[in-house]
């Protein structure tokens, strides 16, 4: 495979116009759905459908042109600051989850203690962590850090070793380690999301931990359900490259389709960690 050494241009694409339309099918779908509008819900499948067409259209295109040698190494440049950013609004959207979490345990539950305005607004109220709110009488219990979130945090550690073994694995063009890093890292994945559930319904239904427990269950379903959709979309974005693979792709000399998906996964571990930390720690 010879690689260019112009910049690639690519031509004009419907791509994008698919896209924009399997989001507004999806937005107006999911709108419906919740109004009890009979559409709705094929609205919303139709939009996924078509989402789901994309993204093998598209991302196979991307894959094709790469495996072809369209890209200079001039756009591999670009991917990298691409993703770069990319991780960078990521790494923005937790901070501002992690900071209405720390607002609300550090400045706001305590100023609701001084004077008389938290016994005015909340009465029987004590400046304590985990709290609810007003009008709130059902209790619950706080999810523990020793158990199943103690576990998915060695999980995803271990997760992290592997995609990086598979990772040197590819750079040493040992594809039998590339593979074989890649399936635990997906396998490990899938046994996070499972436990996460299972502590989801454990917490609905033997701790009466609900997303309606005021600010302690709101910031903490927030907090774990968003990092949980990012694993899924992190294990969907693995099975894809194993995928890749298999079919041979990815040279040790450029592969950075492989390097995007573990940045992510990598990024995903960390914010486990400071989840596990202030969230159930603490």
């Amino acid at each position: 495979m010879q690689q260019a050494q112009s910049y690639y241009i690519p031509q004009p694409s419907t791509w994008p116009i698919i896209g924009a339309t399997a989001l507004l099918l999806m937005g107006f779908g999911a709108s419906f759905t919740m109004n009890d509008v009979n559409a709705g819900p094929w609205l919303l499948l139709i939009g996924l459908a078509i989402l789901i067409y994309l993204f093998f259209g598209w991302f196979g295109q991307v894959a094709r042109e790469s495996e072809s040698g369209t890209y200079s190494p001039q756009v591999d440049i670009s991917f990298r600051w691409g993703m770069s950013w990319f991780i960078f609004s990521e790494v923005m959207f937790f901070a501002a989850f992690f900071g209405a979490l720390f607002y609300m345990r550090i400045l706001s539950v305590p100023d609701l203690a001084l004077g008389p305005s938290g016994e005015f607004l909340w009465p029987g109220f004590s400046a304590k962590w985990p709290a609810t709110g007003p009008g709130i009488e059902e209790t619950f219990t706080p999810m523990g850090a020793w158990g199943i979130p103690a576990i998915n945090t060695m999980i995803l550690l271990t997760s992290g070793a592997t995609v990086t073994w598979a990772h040197w694995g590819l750079i040493k063009n040992n594809r039998t380690q590339l593979i074989l890093g890649l399936i635990a890292t997906v396998a490990l994945g899938i046994v996070f999301l499972f436990l996460q559930g299972y502590e989801y319904y454990h917490a609905y239904h033997e701790l009466n931990l609900k997303l309606t427990m005021g600010a302690y269950g709101a910031t903490f379903y927030m907090l774990t359900g968003f990092h949980g959709f990012h694993v899924t979309m992190g294990t969907i974005m693995l099975i894809v490259i194993l995928g890749r693979c298999l079919a041979g792709h990815f040279k040790p000399e450029q592969h950075f389709g492989f390097e995007a998906v573990s940045w992510y996964w990598h990024f995903v571990d960390v914010v486990w960690l400071l989840l596990f930390v202030l969230v159930y720690w603490l």
